[in-house]
């Protein structure tokens, strides 16, 4: 009798398998970190056959530690960091080249000239996105541009392209099935999302070849099989959808006005607006939550740096020697003695939109210790989620009531208190954080009767912790008035031709 639902939940920096039983709690994780390549400053790239042996081994391990058997899984739901591309040989399934990760902006001069050309509005017009070297579109031109052959191979039907969830698709099904949900489609600044279809506008637009791109279904359904020779039993695909719109689902954000932050590699505010788009004044993206029983569309922010910016004070000045301290470290000091960090080290994402600008730490003194720069590295998480915040509010016409949080940084209660004090609503986190991975499953549980309907998975969801906003008025003014000064400083830091 199938009792578990096994959610595969590929990130930026690390695959995960967990498995989840019929009351949403997990039975069993497991997560294997892979390789980050920077093959140039402002390139980011994966190896793609290194995400599916990582991916694939963690769902074995996760099912061994739940001593779960294949055949007791109802359905496998994929969640996966978006935007990141991959090109593949339909016939073998070898990467063409590595994958571009969505961090990636080598193509941000490409989006420039497209800008120039007067492209830009009919971009935000049909994709309800900002022109950015962030979304697929670019890295996909630029693959076909610069792998040998890669482009007459691509109108000849040979190639595949793929956000990471169509990538694992064609994997686990071994080439039979190539597709993409709709949440995933809607990231690749390709997709129209007013007619559900690709763009031949756009594809026109970046001469990506129609025979490149994947069939597009909704987020809840079945769309392939893993054969019994692969996996130990044949399990239906039944949930895809783009890591922050899967957390959204988690998070039961279901009707209009609900919204979470997710605090991951980067951050992403997502805010449910309902059954029809609503287009930003602010920078934001319009994009599509999900399809499950109907479409459902969403504004959000995408922020570049959060947890990856902790990861950098380990990895790269190397004040801590595991993440997990920076909060007792930040806990040193009562502030930041006026030093304010502005993480762009791979531009600025919303409401900004700054790819040219670079990461800086202003207001330092002799005095200045590690202490003060590892608060001051949260606190620029829980600002920048303050800025995107200010503009959904004022691009939807409502006042948020509170906010949901979750992904691996939630879990810090320093950062949590400073979230809640500079927004000033009460943060709440809920007792399952690995809500992108909880949202996958409910989609594919959903398609295969696992739970009944949306009110059975928002029964399921419960607070963990309540943060309440205690910061004066006057010490939270002072704060955004260092960081605006701070965000000026280090926008267009560099040439638009670099």
């Amino acid at each position: 009798m199938a009792h578990a639902i096994l959610a595969l939940d590929q990130g930026t920096t690390s695959s995960r398998a967990i498995l989840f039983d019929e009351a949403g709690s997990m039975l069993a994780i497991a997560q294997k970190e892979f390789e980050q390549h920077y093959p140039q400053p402002g390139w980011v790239e994966h190896d793609a056959m290194e995400i599916w042996s990582t991916q694939s081994g963690v769902a074995t391990e996760a099912l061994a530690r739940a001593g779960v058997r294949p055949d007791e899984v109802a359905a496998i739901g994929i969640t996966n960091q978006r935007e990141t591309t991959v090109v593949w040989d339909r016939a073998t399934l070898e990467p063409i080249h590595p994958a571009i990760v969505w961090q990636d902006r080598r193509t941000a001069g490409m989006i420039d000239r497209m800008v120039a050309d007067g492209l830009g509005p009919t971009i935000t017009r049909i994709t309800g996105l900002v022109p950015d070297a962030y979304f697929s579109a670019s890295k996909i031109a630029w693959i076909l541009d610069h792998v040998d052959g890669a482009r007459a191979r691509a109108q000849a039907g040979e190639l595949a392209f793929g956000t990471i969830d169509a990538w694992l698709v064609a994997q686990l099904t071994r080439g039979a099935v190539h597709v993409t949900d709709v949440s995933n489609a809607s990231r690749t600044m390709l997709y129209d999302i007013h007619q559900g279809a690709w763009s031949d506008t756009l594809l026109d637009a970046f001469d990506v070849p129609r025979a490149l791109m994947p069939d597009v279904v909704a987020s809840s359904g079945v769309v392939g099989h893993v054969p019994a020779d692969l996996f130990g039993a044949e399990v239906p695909i039944a949930g895809m959808a783009g890591d922050q719109q899967a957390a959204t689902f988690g998070q039961a954000c279901f009707t209009p006005g609900m919204g979470k932050n997710t605090y991951g590699t980067g951050g992403f505010m997502v805010l449910n607006t309902g059954d029809a788009p609503i287009v930003s004044k602010n920078k934001l993206l319009t994009t599509i939550a999900w399809d499950q029983g109907g479409v459902q569309y969403a504004l959000e922010g995408s922020i570049f740096m959060a947890g990856a910016v902790v990861q950098w004070l380990r990895d790269g000045l190397g004040i801590l020697r595991d993440s997990s301290e920076v909060e007792a470290l930040a806990r040193q000091v009562p502030d930041t003695g006026g030093v304010v960090l502005v993480p762009a080290f791979a531009g600025l994402g919303a409401p900004h939109w700054d790819p040219y600008a670079r990461g800086a730490i202003l207001g330092m003194t002799r005095g200045t210790g590690a202490a003060h720069i590892a608060r001051a590295a949260l606190e620029s998480i829980a600002l920048q989620v303050h800025d995107v915040i200010r503009a959904m509010e004022d691009d939807a016409d409502m006042t948020l009531h509170e906010l949901r949080v979750d992904g691996g940084a939630s879990n810090n209660d320093l950062l949590m208190q400073m979230q809640a004090d500079l927004i000033g609503v009460p943060v709440i986190r809920p007792q399952i954080t690995e809500t992108t991975a909880l949202g996958a499953a409910y989609l594919a549980g959903l398609a295969v009767g696992f739970w009944k309907g949306r009110d059975d998975v928002a029964s399921q969801w419960r607070e963990d912790a309540r943060f309440e906003p205690s910061m004066d008025a006057a010490t939270r003014d002072g704060m955004l008035e260092s960081w605006n000064k701070a965000i000026g400083r280090a926008g267009a830091w560099v040439e638009a031709d670099a």
